[in-house]
């Protein structure tokens, strides 16, 4: 949104959006005004892998999140059996709970991203931690009330045995399933769409290649309208010119999202992700001890630029990291600047990067104030 132009708050809701600014209590002169941010699949970032939170380390990330305009995130939790993901998942939930009422981004549920994933496309998990989205697989999950009912997207290969049911019942239970970490066909692809499912994760990453006679996952993701499509812009998972094509292709279904690890907004060093080790160089990209591509380091702020950079407009960028996410899982009243709808914010610079950020219309991020207060801490 660019001016001039004034949004009115009230009770953490935005009230009108009118043309001008008289009356306004603040004026941004300059930048670009936009919906806050919102990361479906993020695993960790700021030093924390959500695989082994309390509430200290969930504040860490909810607190340092909105410096990269991200202002309500999905926890997302990789493969493990799945009383460890209970147990794992119980403790985000418990770590939500404790949060501040105010000055941090919000988390949203829980994304769960195994254990129901196919082996042949493991990637950085750890394959003989995987099984079958069969019915008692599932119902130790759905019998957890609390997990249920955190329960926000479920990453799983619809090709797996008691697949394609498990997708009509998680759908039933209100759930989004995503396909991901899947070597299904392309008729298996369209049947779990046909079923219910409506996201891909991490498009192109860990799920069968797209060719010129058999387009698995990606070649269906990007021409079927019933999908959202998953996107790790780091520019290392899918290099720009596929980035670019994806826009080109399906643009309105884009939803960014960091799959993000602890090494996120952290310096090169050694970090966790879902108990295993994982080594983020000066190259900027987390890596297995086996070289593996582990997550990313990604911010979605830095999303949004990456694909600005290929030539893709920023009013697409960055409603595929607002309003694209926002809407895959049901959230309507997030990711867009209209009467009614949650009042989370980014005034963003002339180089795309947030100066202030506000959740539920209170300042959770003022560029400012930290600078200023790392001016002050280094001078003494």
């Amino acid at each position: 949104m660019t001016g001039p132009v004034a949004v009115r708050i009230k009770g953490g809701r935005f009230v009108d959006v009118v043309d001008g600014h008289a009356g306004a209590t603040e004026v941004l002169s300059t930048g670009l005004l936009t919906a806050g941010l919102v990361d479906v699949q993020i695993n960790g970032a700021f030093g924390v892998d959500f695989a082994d939170t309390d509430a200290a380390a969930l504040r860490t990330v909810a607190e340092s999140l909105p410096s990269t305009g991200v202002t309500r995130f999905l926890p997302t939790l990789i493969t493990a059996p799945v009383p460890t993901v209970l147990r794992q998942a119980h403790a985000v939930v418990a770590a939500a709970q404790t949060l501040p009422a105010a000055g941090v981004a919000r988390p949203l549920g829980l994304h769960l991203e195994g254990p129901f994933l196919s082996p042949v496309r493991h990637g950085v998990h750890d394959a003989g931690l995987m099984v079958a989205p069969e019915p008692a697989n599932l119902d130790q999950l759905l019998a957890d009330e609390i997990v249920a009912a955190a329960l926000r997207i479920v990453t799983l290969a619809p090709e797996m045995p008691g697949g394609l049911d498990a997708v009509r019942r998680l759908v039933d239970a209100g759930v989004v399933v995503s396909v991901g970490h899947s070597n299904a066909t392309a008729a298996q692809t369209i049947a779990a769409a046909d079923a219910g499912a409506s996201m891909v994760t991490h498009l192109f990453n860990a799920q069968s290649p797209l060719t010129h006679r058999e387009p698995g996952v990606p070649g269906i993701a990007l021409t079927d309208n019933r999908f959202i499509l998953g996107l790790i812009a780091d520019l290392a998972h899918v290099v720009g010119p596929i980035c670019k094509l994806v826009f080109a292709a399906a643009g309105p279904r884009v939803a960014l999202v960091t799959d993000a690890v602890a090494a996120a907004g952290m310096p090169p060093g050694r970090y966790r992700l879902g108990g295993a080790d994982v080594l983020l160089t000066e190259a900027g990209v987390p890596r297995s001890p086996d070289g593996t591509i582990a997550g990313s380091a990604l911010t979605l702020d830095r999303a949004v630029r990456n694909i600005v950079s290929l030539g893709v407009s920023e009013r697409d960028a960055l409603i595929a990291a607002t309003r694209t996410p926002a809407d895959v899982i049901g959230e309507k009243w997030l990711g867009r600047i209209a009467p009614g709808a949650v009042a989370d914010l980014v005034w963003w610079d002339d180089d795309l990067r947030p100066r202030k950020v506000w959740v539920d219309g209170e300042v959770a991020f003022d560029a400012e104030v930290d600078d200023y207060a790392e001016l002050a801490t280094a001078g003494n």
